[in-house]
């Protein structure tokens, strides 16, 4: 009985085996040059970890809502082109006022001096039909605040226009605002918890009484009581803002007996 390692092997007749044989003996030839030796296969499992990302290519939650979401900072009122005046008007005319202001502006193409015209507004929060509701208020009624660049027609323009009765400053001169006044009237809101429910405080407040306003756009103001409403929580004060006595509605927690 032969050698079984004699017998010749037969040969192969697959013709679509022989081409793929063929076809990769020639590819590698013609990378690595004749007479090289071909590399060893690398592990399949490593082969396709080199195809998925690094954990350094992984991002974060917060690196995600970083990409999707870009902080957003806010500019100053106070560093936008211009200073800031405040200007008298008829008390109940400040919409009306702004709107003859604007258009003047327009026709006499004042659009670069006189910048922008502002009904400084806040937040208040009523209860109206048992129901809490937040409303707009003015901040201060009777005045409006102007950004402009300071000249002789930008003020002359704005003098001339109807309902305007004068600037708010010393002896009736425009006196351009402090950063401070300016942030404090023109703050935009944050966006924050709901205002905790306003309790009654112990304290009870008398007409004509001194206070102190603690807190909000009038911030160490002080004024004397002229009304008060328990049932809202409110006490109407009179504050001297730019030379004039003004009416300041505010609640029982924003004032302090002096």
């Amino acid at each position: 009985m032969s050698d079984l390692t004699d017998i010749p092997a037969e040969p192969e007749t697959d013709p679509m085996a022989t081409a793929r044989r063929l076809l990769s003996s020639q590819t590698a030839t013609t990378l690595m040059g004749p007479g090289a030796e071909p590399a060893e296969a690398t592990d399949t499992a490593d082969a396709a970890a080199t195809d998925e990302p690094g954990a350094a290519d992984v991002l974060t939650e917060d690196e995600l809502l970083a990409v999707d979401e870009p902080e957003i900072t806010r500019v100053s009122p106070y560093d936008r082109p211009g200073r800031w005046f405040v200007v008298h008007t008829q008390s109940g005319y400040e919409k009306k006022v702004k709107q003859n202001l604007e258009a003047r502006i327009g026709t006499f193409d004042m659009e670069d001096r006189i910048l922008e015209v502002a009904i400084p507004m806040e937040d208040v929060i009523e209860f109206k039909g048992g129901r809490k509701v937040v409303a707009k208020k003015k901040v201060f009624p009777g005045y409006l605040l102007i950004r402009c660049r300071p000249s002789d027609e930008a003020h002359h323009m704005i003098r001339s226009t109807p309902g305007v009765t004068g600037y708010a400053g010393p002896g009736g001169k425009p006196s351009p605002l402090r950063r401070r006044e300016v942030e404090a009237f023109l703050a935009e809101p944050d966006d924050g918890p709901e205002m905790p429910r306003r309790t009654k405080p112990s304290m009870i407040f008398q007409i004509d009484e001194g206070v102190r306003i603690k807190e909000g756009p009038f911030s160490d103001f002080q004024g004397q009581v002229i009304e008060i409403n328990e049932e809202q929580l409110k006490v109407k004060v009179l504050v001297n803002i730019f030379g004039r006595e003004t009416p300041v509605e505010l609640d029982f927690v924003q004032v302090a007996k002096i």
